[in-house]
């Protein structure tokens, strides 16, 4: 499958950033009642993007053990039956609902230090960075908008993390500092956007990056995430 990254513009990408794919499958059939669902009787595209980001965020666990490195476990509606993913996978299922009620959508990667994380999961990868962070970005109002609908209420309030906030209007990425305002996060380095996940990219950085994280067969080793965050703190 081809990715169409930021280089190209114009009609081609509009075009792209509205179009199911393998792995931001919109017009799979639980994709689209999910997203009809979310928004609701929501006719104004910002009012359902909102909805899209509360409802993912928050109803989709965040689990980095559940990780599968295939191209099934990176698809969104993979995401969405699991009810749990990362960043990448939740932010490609945000993509997926959007592009589903017809609000253009894309894909941004970046990474990051000082994650929300835990001592288990740090060991499991060899280092505080994160590689290919994933965030969305949702075409609104003539500008494209970042959101990062990865860490769920319950969980940030375990690492006592402010969670993030999307209005439609502005950036909401990251979380630079904690709810004590202590920094938590630093930005590295910037991959770009794409119109459709980038699998192989992906997996490539990740088998070099955290050899540890998985089985053979692409599985994650398992844990309870949440639980050693409330643990640790």
């Amino acid at each position: 499958m081809s990715t169409v990254a930021s280089s190209s513009t114009g009609e081609d990408r509009m075009a792209a950033d509205l179009s199911a794919t393998d792995y931001i499958d919109s017009d799979d059939p639980a994709i689209v009642a999910f997203a009809k669902a979310a928004v609701g009787d929501a006719t104004d595209p910002v009012e359902k993007a909102i909805r899209l980001y509360y409802k993912i965020r928050d109803d989709i666990r965040y689990d980095p053990y559940g990780v599968e490195m295939t191209p099934a476990g990176f698809t969104a509606s993979g995401c969405l039956k699991r009810g749990s993913g990362f960043c990448v996978t939740k932010a490609g299922l945000l993509a997926a609902a959007a592009r589903a009620v017809g609000i253009p959508a894309r894909l941004g990667f970046a990474d990051v230090k000082n994650h929300i994380a835990t001592e288990r999961l740090i060991a499991l990868m060899g280092t505080d960075v994160f590689f290919y962070h994933g965030y969305t970005e949702l075409y609104l109002n003539g500008k494209w908008v970042k959101a990062t609908p990865a860490f769920n209420i319950e969980l940030c309030e375990k690492f006592k993390v402010l969670p993030l906030e999307f209005d439609g209007t502005a950036d909401s990425i990251f979380h630079p500092f904690d709810a004590e305002g202590r920094r938590h996060m630093e930005y590295l380095a910037d991959h770009g956007s794409y119109s459709d996940m980038p699998f192989e990219e992906i997996r490539d950085c990740f088998e070099r990056e955290y050899p540890s994280m998985w089985k053979p067969d692409g599985k994650g080793k398992g844990g309870d995430f949440a639980a050693e965050a409330a643990a640790e703190n």
